[in-house]
């Protein structure tokens, strides 16, 4: 993926079938989640292909992947050498999905925490299916909800979002939001451009969208504080995210 020397499991074969959508999972030390994640999402849509991205996580997060592999033939889990950053993850996972011989047309990214409830994936899909290349699960949008979160948190996260959505030049209300649907048409177009480390890839992947006139719709989500496990986001990296918000220069008008 050229940042780096990467394993890829069960890619060697490229899939002849066409899934309606990839579901991807970045990961880091998140064991006692993913098997129940993976079997809800197969559950909620049986044709969907799930591909985890995970970090080289030291509680065998990739090992239980890989033993799903074995039962089900619609799992990629890509092993990367070290925890390397959500926005690395996310531009990795593009280009392994891109890569099949059939991708899908739409490609859905969440946290394997729980956060983002699975059960909200056809929302998004349904979205996405009415002509959106970006589609935002949004935690501000009026009938969204957030549970588990201290009053600082909240406002943190509200002025980090209006100080994006200004700079984007584009009236988001969470900008910062991780549980999206995109279509593959905006991935193939952006993929090159896309160049974000951490946390920042969220606010990159909407001014992408804003500048090279893709639509963009947010549909109101539930919003639950993880409940198993520590969050993974490192002072350095919120410190990188605001890094991006504050000193990035984002154009205010679309650039075709």
């Amino acid at each position: 993926m050229g940042r780096s020397s990467c394993a890829l499991s069960s890619i060697g074969k490229k899939s002849k079938k066409k899934p309606s959508v990839a579901i991807m999972l970045p990961t880091y030390c998140e064991a006692g989640n993913i098997e129940s994640l993976i079997m809800e999402i197969k559950n909620l849509k049986p044709d969907s292909l799930i591909v985890v991205i995970d970090d080289s996580s030291h509680d065998g997060t990739a090992s239980i992947v890989e033993e799903l592999q074995k039962k089900y033939g619609n799992i990629l889990v890509f092993t990367r050498p070290a925890k390397l950053g959500l926005g690395t993850a996310i531009t990795d996972g593009f280009k392994v999905i891109l890569s099949l011989e059939n991708p899908p047309d739409y490609i859905i990214t969440m946290d394997a925490d729980y956060s983002h409830n699975p059960q909200t994936i056809p929302k998004l899909l349904a979205a996405a299916e009415k002509g959106y290349d970006l589609v935002i699960g949004s935690r501000y949008k009026e009938g969204s909800r957030i549970v588990g979160w201290h009053i600082l948190r909240r406002l943190i996260s509200r002025v980090a979002n209006f100080i994006a959505s200004t700079m984007v030049g584009m009236r988001i209300r969470d900008c910062t939001s991780g549980f999206r649907c995109y279509s593959r048409a905006y991935v193939e177009s952006v993929i090159r451009y896309l160049h974000s480390q951490t946390y920042e890839i969220q606010i990159e992947t909407v001014k992408q969208a804003w500048t090279r006139g893709f639509k963009v719709k947010e549909v109101p989500i539930t919003f639950e504080n993880r409940k198993r496990g520590k969050s993974k986001l490192t002072t350095a990296e919120f410190q990188g995210f605001l890094s991006y918000i504050i000193k990035t220069k984002l154009p205010t008008s679309r650039n075709h």
